[in-house]
């Protein structure tokens, strides 16, 4: 690298990356896409223009000396989104905390800055590239001038370089003569009249035979100007001339404006220090922060005052421990974190670690010793805050009793947009400090330090802030009781039989086999099914089947392309049985196998704090993802049984989306449909489709349960028409018909919708709150969007809530009672038991009626329940 300067047109890229990128948003509902597409975009060109010297330029929006000369120049320009404007003072202090310069001149646009400094950095013998989306910048293009122009092509960003001659190959004008051309064509995206009746090939004849607007006057009556189709042009010209030279003005980008630039201060240096990266932690852009965090000296990992420590103490005596529990319970407060660490005097052996913070920022670190009692009992009487408690219980059990308090936990239901809680977040987001994340330390024992400390010195402002929010009894009653519930879950795993999926996955393999070779076969050769590249070949060139879509890197051979074949071309149903085998042996057989433990159970992991809604998830592995659909998905669910001496148990809920957006909605005719016990969706069919109830066939009560479903998830007629596969009109009035049908669901969701414009949010029937940050958004899509999750996401939060309510009541009857019983399984509306024999009736009660008892609704939840030897055959 030497001597090469990088130019970025500011406002262009800035928009080219808004509009380009799907919406994306921080934890305060700041928009960031464009400056993420910004950033990479910058990045990206620094890498591949191996430029030392960067510099952005932006207008500032004042009246340009253009405007002086034509008032209405860019004046059909729509106004920048609301999104877009507040990103940009956002992208110039990120800019400017990077050490880039900013260059900005009153009266002239950045087009003018940029050329000015281009041919300024050419005389002095530098290689100069810019960077725009505006082609008006091809007028500087020169062979020490490059101009990148980022073009979307076929769904993919290509950056398009011009110097010269690609200019001339492109618009068949030299990069000064572009100027004439537009002049003559106009621009209506910067509102240049250009000659009236000139288009793209009229401008490009003429400047293609007398290379400027200049000379083409002189000779417009001659007898040789003769632009095909347009007899006229000539005369044209003229009458227009003063248009023509105004447009030229206009389009003319400046080269002297009398801007301060000194090279060297755009030397590349220093991007990623600690300015730019807090900048960029706040912004939450978090696939760049690894950037400026591989980029950290170690010396600026250090400590932050306002939450460091002051007093860090080894604790391995059991004396000095129960002074520091003594300290503890006269605050009534502390904050601890429970780690595996190794242990010093064996490498080899994990040691249970307790880092404990008091107030007056004393920390202490608890080893070698056995400190589980002490502790235990101290949480009985003294409330202890930390983050992430249910990871923590598996490393040691506290009692039921204990004042155990998650603040991660609480982090979420005060905003479930975010996709982390950890120490940092909590940090930047209730104390305003920065803090180094747990792969910046060069201390990994740090992290259990910062965690106890930033949980103790956060809580009063976390629970403030659930008081506010009106969530504090959402987290009380539901959420914290959740937490050991799941824990509980995860402690008690899931039996697997693993022979009977090691010979399900032997099926699978000899299947996938068995499929191979009859494609290999069938068409002749040999080649790799999994590839998209060597499959389009095969199928829509070698063997000519019809409806090959062409892709950039080849044929499309997407499931939705291949399904319409499927039925004439046996090849083509091979390959998507060949993928479903391949899918279900990879997922399940296999991964399902490396995931069970020594006792034969698996023991995943159930998350409270990943969904918007309120749902919980299931990871390490997925088992609500366990396929139901297909009868070669069910057959794992045939793997999961139960240990000896017992039964599984399944309850599922029946409708409860439909019988919350019912009873939240008051629709009498939907209630009254519940209370007597009607086919809900056969009742929908009749009222929409106007026959009557015992005319309903099949398919109109298919249709009508698609619309009954569909209405929850905020449809639209596209949707509906895509699901039923008839036309968007039929489905535009199915739709109507529905809510003619049911007026007040109508209003309710409406009302849903303007309650979210108001307040920004909406909330289920328990108070949980979805934020809708884009339900203002000038992009109809992000708009759209918003809505649609203003609609659904109360129904489907209270789901959530009552499902959790139901968890909660369970599991803590089943230890009332004294039962043996376990809810070991969790998806969606279904709870799965493991339950001794002899309990199985009481159980079974005991299940249904918690489960229906969840929630006191205008419609009667319902849930029903069944036994068997494994989990397809219970449910």
């Amino acid at each position: 690298m030497k001597d090469k300067l990088l130019l970025i047109d500011g406002h262009s890229i800035l928009s080219r990356a808004f509009y380009g990128i799907p919406e994306l948003n921080n934890s305060q509902g700041i928009h960031t896409n464009a400056v993420y597409g910004f950033l990479n975009i910058l990045l990206k060109g620094l890498e591949t223009e191996e430029a030392d010297h960067l510099a952005v330029a932006f207008d500032l929006h004042h009246p340009t000396f253009r405007h002086a000369l034509y008032p209405e120049y860019k004046g059909t320009r729509k106004p920048m989104p609301e999104e877009l404007r507040e990103q940009v003072p956002l992208m110039q202090e990120l800019l400017r905390s990077m050490r880039i310069p900013i260059l900005t001149m009153q009266g002239y646009e950045a087009d003018d800055i940029l050329g000015t400094i281009a041919k300024r950095m050419q005389a002095e013998g530098r290689e100069v590239t810019i960077i725009s989306g505006d082609r008006d910048l091809l007028q500087l293009a020169d062979e020490h001038i490059k101009i990148s122009i980022p073009k979307t092509v076929r769904g993919q960003t290509e950056v398009c370089h011009y110097f010269p001659a690609e200019v001339k190959a492109e618009w068949g004008v030299s990069p000064m003569e572009f100027i004439d051309w537009k002049a003559l064509a106009g621009d209506s995206s910067d509102n240049i009249p250009g000659v009236a009746g000139f288009g793209d090939k009229t401008a490009s004849w003429i400047i293609a035979h007398y290379h400027s607007i200049e000379n083409a006057r002189e000779h417009a009556l001659d007898a040789e100007f003769r632009v095909p189709r347009k007899p006229k042009a000539g005369q044209m010209l003229l009458e227009n001339w003063d248009i023509a030279a105004l447009s030229k003005t206009l389009a003319t980008i400046h080269t002297d404006v009398p801007i301060d630039f000194c090279y060297e201060d755009a030397a590349v240096r220093d991007m990623f220090n600690a300015d730019s990266r807090t900048l960029v932690r706040r912004l939450e852009l978090k696939t760049l922060l690894k950037r400026f965090e591989e980029s950290a000296l170690p010396t600026e990992q250090g400590s932050v005052s306002g939450i460091e420590p002051e007093l860090f103490k080894e604790v391995t005596d059991p004396y000095i421990a129960r002074v520091v529990f003594r300290d503890a319970e006269k605050s009534g407060a502390a904050g601890f974190c429970l780690r595996p660490e190794e242990d010093t005097e064996n490498p080899f052996e994990k040691t249970t670690v307790l880092y404990f913070v008091l107030e007056g920022k004393r920390c202490y670190r608890f080893h070698g010793f056995d400190f589980r009692e002490q502790l235990s009992r101290l949480s009985e009487t003294t409330t202890l805050y930390t983050l992430n408690l249910k990871d923590q219980l598996h490393i040691l059990e506290l009692p039921r009793e204990a004042k155990l308090h998650d603040l991660a936990l609480c982090a979420y239901l005060i905003n479930p947009l975010k996709d982390s809680y950890s120490y940092e977040d909590l940090a930047r987001d209730f104390l305003d400090e920065t803090l180094p994340t747990e792969k910046e330390l060069s201390d990994k024992t740090d992290a259990g330090k910062y965690t106890a400390a930033v949980a103790l010195l956060s809580h009063e402002a976390v629970f403030r802030r659930l008081r506010e929010l009106e969530s504090l009894s959402l987290y009380e009653e539901i959420e914290r009781p959740l937490l050991r519930t799941l824990y509980d879950m995860e402690k008690e795993g899931v039996r697997v039989d693993r022979e009977a999926l090691v010979r399900y996955g032997k099926e699978l393999s000899d299947g996938i086999e068995r499929l191979r070779t009859q494609i290999y076969a069938e068409c002749g050769e040999e080649f790799n099914i999994n590839s998209t590249q060597q499959l389009g070949r095969i199928l829509f060139e070698k063997m000519g089947l019809p409806g090959g879509r062409k892709t950039k890197t080849g044929y499309s051979t997407a499931a939705d392309v291949l399904e319409k074949l499927s039925e004439e071309y046996r090849i083509v149903d091979d390959i998507l049985q060949y993928r479903t085998y391949t899918k279900l042996n990879s997922t399940y057989a296999q991964g399902l196998l490396g995931c069970i433990s020594e006792d034969g159970r698996i023991h995943g992991q159930f998350n409270q704090t990943v969904t918007a809604t309120g749902r919980i998830s299931s990871t390490e592995p997925n088992l609500q993802n366990i396929p139901i659909r297909t009868e070669m998905g069910r057959r794992f669910r045939q793997v999961f049984v139960p240990k000896p001496g017992c039964i599984f148990l399944d309850a599922d809920y029946s409708q409860v989306e439909l019988r919350i957006l019912a009873s939240l909605s008051g629709d009498e005719k939907l209630i009254a449909a519940y209370r007597n016990a009607d086919d809900i969706h056969a009742v929908t069919a009749s009222q929409v489709f106007h026959v009557p109830l015992s005319e309903v066939t099949p398919q109109l009560r298919r249709n009508a349960k698609a619309v009954n479903f569909g209405i929850v998830y905020g449809i639209s007629a596209f949707g509906l028409s895509e699901g039923l596969s008839i036309s968007r009109q039929e489905a535009k009035e199915y739709i109507e018909r529905y809510f003619e049908t049911y007026p007040a669901v109508k209003r309710y969701l409406d009302g849903e919708v303007a309650y979210a414009r108001e307040h920004g949010f909406v909330k289920t029937l328990f108070g949980r709150r979805r934020p809708v940050p884009d339900i203002h958004a000038s992009n109809f899509l992000r708009r759209s969007f918003s809505e649609r999750v203003a609609m659904n996401s109360p129904i489907q939060g209270t789901a959530a809530d009552i499902m959790k309510k139901a968890m909660n009541a369970v599991n803590q009857a089943l230890r009332e009672e004294g039962l043996r019983a376990r809810i070991v399984l969790q998806v969606h509306d279904e709870l799965l038991l493991e339950t001794p024999v002899e309990e199985a009736e009481r159980v079974e009660a005991l299940l249904v009626e918690k489960m229906q008892g969840a929630a006191v609704l205008r419609v009667q939840l319902a849930a029903t329940a069944a036994r068997g030897e494994n989990w397809e055959e219970a449910h």
